[in-house]
């Protein structure tokens, strides 16, 4: 398909809508809060309640992560200044910093299924003969990193309060401002909440909220390419239209974890346009047969994704750490 097919698919629907971003912000943050509030009461009354609460005060927390991500993207406004200020305030409530995150995470969609520019905005994929030729220790060690337990119980705590907070030398100075500037507005809200509720409290209730949806986000993000059929290609022969229809998972959701993820598994229609605001994905999908055609990964088989770890450069796809163990096995004897 040539490149002016799929432009010409893609752009009546890149048009930001500025009364659906203001309802999509008044829909997610005003429930959001409500539901942080109503937590606060019911802590008198049972926290089993407030554990709860935290549940549907997640999904919002996840949906204003998809707000945050699209004014990254300029999708949100059409206004670069309103996406700018949106996307620093969501921020602060998602623990993330604008900038910095925007940028890694445009490089993760220049990159995406490039075996030859992995490790920008992604999850760490190693293929079957780069595994094969680590020490025990790092087989051991991305052996860790690649267990679902690890990536959803403890990745949400490292991803939101850690990762985000610091920088590296390839770091340059905008992004440093823009961490020191989150790190500074994040750490006073803090110390606000500790003079008013108490930092016992505001821990009890902000850690489940950001735990339950840094799981699913995490989960969210991990499905997206990590499933049998994904595309991956070395640089000479990377293609873009490839990696968006066959390397993004269309991750088709019940209606309802649809609403809350933003309708974020419509990814192979984000990757292919991340200018397209969240609320237009799923029409932008159902207009062309290009889109409709792209199979559709159900709840059920993405669960199958956790026990799929190395990229197989022979057979072109996914394979668990079952596989390559017998095969070192038959080859040592």
């Amino acid at each position: 398909m040539k490149k002016p097919d799929w432009k010409a698919a893609v752009a009546p629907f890149e048009a930001p809508s500025r009364w659906r971003s203001f309802v999509q912000l008044g829909n997610t943050l005003i429930p959001y809060l409500l539901l942080m509030a109503a937590m606060y009461f019911t802590m008198g009354i049972s926290y089993w309640i407030t554990l709860l609460l935290a549940i549907p005060a997640a999904g919002f927390m996840v949906r204003t992560f998809i707000i945050f991500h699209d004014c990254g993207h300029n999708a949100f406004f059409r206004s670069k200044r309103a996406n700018r200020i949106t996307e620093f305030f969501t921020g602060l409530l998602v623990f993330m910093p604008a900038q910095s995150w925007s940028r890694n995470h445009a490089k993760h969609h220049a990159t995406s299924g490039d075996l030859d520019r992995r490790g920008t905005g992604d999850i760490w994929t190693l293929t079957v003969r780069e595994y094969r030729e680590l020490s025990t220790w790092n087989r051991f060690v991305y052996r860790v990193y690649r267990n679902p337990l690890i990536l959803l119980i403890p990745g949400p705590l490292y991803l939101f309060i850690i990762d985000g907070r610091y920088w590296n030398s390839r770091t340059d100075a905008r992004q440093r401002w823009a961490i020191m500037i989150t790190n500074i507005a994040i750490a006073g809200l803090i110390t606000l909440a500790a003079f008013t509720i108490g930092i016992k409290t505001y821990l009890l209730l902000q850690l489940p909220v950001l735990m339950i949806a840094g799981a699913g986000g995490i989960w969210l993000f991990y499905v997206q390419h990590q499933f049998d059929g994904t595309y991956w290609e070395r640089h000479e022969n990377w293609d873009f239209l490839r990696q968006a229809l066959t390397g993004a998972s269309f991750y088709k959701l019940p209606r309802i974890l649809q609403w809350f993820s933003g309708n974020i598994g419509f990814h192979h229609v984000h990757h292919l346009s991340p200018r397209i605001p969240n609320y237009f994905l799923e029409k932008c999908h159902k207009s062309n047969e290009m889109f409709r055609s792209v199979k559709a990964l159900t709840l059920r088989e993405s669960l199958r994704a956790g026990r799929l770890h190395l990229w197989d450069e022979e057979k072109r796809r996914l394979v668990g750490f079952n596989s390559v163990g017998l095969k070192m096995r038959k080859s040592e004897l």
